[in-house]
């Protein structure tokens, strides 16, 4: 197996990645090569690689490029792999030490599955900022999350079942097929990184969300990362989702268009003394922000997650909406690819 692990000023977390991950591996016979990409790093993941190299019982290389993103990071570390089978799996996370012993017993069934998908939980001890994700994601797939148990990502129940590309194992072939079906036209920071490659795989074969196959995400630690990261996650929703269906593409165009339309009607109202109706558009406002959260609790959401939510949610919004409204800019011709595969498939 090749592991292939993108990085960009990861050093802080780079050691106890690569420790957590040989230790998992060392419950195994396998043969393993580690290659982690450094996509521009400025904080010295370089010395640190250096120093892990030298102490793991594993191979490991180190790629260099220029700042490109990690659509393109992990590209480049899959050509390179010498394994067909090929672990990706992000800086941050930490391979629970049963995971590979479980996998291994699982491929060794008729017929395995050609793709894995990681059940991946938060950090428990992140800060306060680092949890507020749970709750989209129990909010979205909480019949999952709230009785984790293996699953078939299919084509069919794709948009209601967790998944990502932070902690995966798939075979180089269909892997890379899936990037090229991706591939970004201008800037690769702006292009999806998961779920359009996803979407591609499921539609070839299924994919295995199992909770044996499992790791720990540790994510965000200030307000500044977390905003920074909400904006780019804001313009990547709108690649991963427009022109996958009409309707997808009126949701993405409302999701841009409802906040500025209804500050402006609230300011409308002010000036004109309606203040039932101001005071009704505003508490309408406020119960659309607070959904998410009463569905994520009704299905285990942990509270401190709740919690995170309830204090970040405003600031999250502005920078989620911003980088969404962006997209529509950058990613516009997208829209129209629901049109013309309609038009393709017409007789």
């Amino acid at each position: 197996m090749s592991v292939v692990i993108p990085t960009f000023n990861s050093s802080r977390w780079l050691p106890s990645t690569i420790e957590a991950l040989v230790k998992a591996l060392a419950l195994t016979s396998w043969n393993v090569e580690i290659i982690v990409v450094d996509d521009g790093s400025t904080d010295g993941s370089d010395r640190v690689l250096l120093e892990i190299a030298d102490a793991i019982p594993y191979p490991l290389r180190v790629l260099h490029q220029s700042n490109q993103g990690r659509f393109l990071a992990r590209w480049n570390g899959v050509n390179e792999a010498r394994h067909e089978d090929v672990l990706i799996m992000d800086s941050r996370m930490l391979v629970h030490e049963r995971t590979f012993q479980h996998l291994s017993q699982e491929l060794a069934r008729p017929e395995p599955p050609l793709a894995w998908n990681g059940h991946v939980v938060t950090d428990e001890t992140a800060p306060l900022v680092g949890r507020f994700w749970e709750v989209p994601t129990y909010a979205f797939w909480g019949d999952y999350l709230s009785d984790p148990r293996p699953t078939s990502i299919t084509a069919a129940n794709f948009d209601r079942v967790p998944k990502g590309t932070s902690f995966l194992l798939i075979r180089k072939e269909i892997f890379k097929r899936a990037c090229l079906d991706s591939w970004p036209e201008g800037n690769a920071h702006l292009v999806s990184d998961d779920t359009k490659i996803l979407r591609f795989v499921a539609e070839q074969t299924p994919i295995r969300l199992d909770p044996g196959f499992s790791a720990t995400y540790r994510p965000r630690t200030n307000l500044k990362q977390f905003l920074g990261h909400s904006w780019i996650r804001g313009t990547l929703f709108v690649d991963s989702y427009a022109g996958t269906s009409a309707l997808r593409n009126t949701i993405l165009i409302a999701l841009s268009a409802l906040p500025p339309t209804t500050l402006i009607c609230a300011l409308v109202l002010l000036s004109q003394g309606a203040w039932t109706l101001l005071w009704a558009v505003l508490g309408l406002g406020v119960l659309l922000l607070l959904t998410p959260a009463f569905i994520a609790t009704a299905r285990r959401c942990p509270p401190r997650a709740t919690l995170s939510y309830l204090t970040f949610v405003l600031p999250f919004g502005f920078a989620f909406w911003a980088g969404l409204t962006r997209g529509i800019v950058v990613h516009r011709r997208s829209f129209l690819r629901h049109r013309e595969l309609k038009e393709e498939t017409r007789p």
